[in-house]
This record gives C-alpha cells, structure tokens and sequence, in this order.
C-alpha cells in the first residue's frame, strides 16, 4: 500500500535524497538561482522554505534552538546559514510565504528530462547576479 507516501524518491537511499536537497538548497542561498530538474526544483520548495521561514521569524527573537535547527538542517554550512539569517530573512521578513519561483527551461540534452531555473522570488537581477 501506498498510503501517505507522497514524496518522490528519486531512485535513491533517504540520507542520500536528504543529502541532494540539502546540497541543493546551500547552493541556491549561495547563488539566489539555480537549473535542476523540475521534479526535484518542485520538492527542493517544500525543503527549502519552512527554513526561511525559520530565518525570518529569526530575526525577532535570535533564539539559539533556531539556530541549531538551521545547522542540523543545512549539515553547519556556515556561509549559507548566515547569508540565511542575516540577508535573507530580514529581506523576506514582511513577506508571508512563496519565496521560490520555478521557471521551465526547456529540457536537458542527454535524457529529455524537464529542466528548471528555480530562483529566490524578489531579488533583482543585479543582486543575483553579485551573489554568483
């Protein structure tokens, strides 16, 4: 039975799908815009957000268990945890949700497979651009 089992797999372990995502998300932060598949573009939003959201709420309080869950979620990669706190939650303090845009590009070359940029909603192009 497949009951409640909504998430993709991806033909892969679960610390290795926990891995990609994490991966994937530090270099989003990094680089405010990145090309992946649209299936893992799609999940890599529910991964990603609730921990803006976590940064954003950040902010007002600074609490240390905050912190610690951004450092177990993003495996203590500090550069992005704090491009994550400082930059990017009181960017996106007044903002109450979305804060990932998924674009189709076209599809990638060797397996037809669905290509994506997803990006950080709100950043201008020069922004993005400086942070690469």
């Amino acid at each position: 039975m497949s009951h409640r089992s909504k998430r993709r797999h991806f033909s892969r372990a679960t610390s290795h799908r926990e891995a990609m995502f994490r991966n994937l998300a530090v270099s989003l932060i990094e680089h405010t815009q990145i090309k992946t598949t649209v299936a893992k573009a799609k999940d890599l939003r529910g991964f990603l957000e609730p921990l803006i959201s976590k940064a954003k709420n950040m902010t007002d309080d600074n609490s240390l268990a905050t912190r610690r869950y951004l450092i177990a979620k993003l495996s203590g990669n500090k550069d992005a945890i704090q491009k994550l706190i400082t930059e990017l939650g009181p960017y996106y303090k007044d903002r109450p949700g979305g804060y990932t845009r998924i674009l189709k590009c076209g599809y990638r070359e060797g397996d037809a497979a669905p290509m994506a940029y997803i990006q950080l909603v709100g950043l201008s192009p020069a922004e993005r651009q400086e942070a690469s």
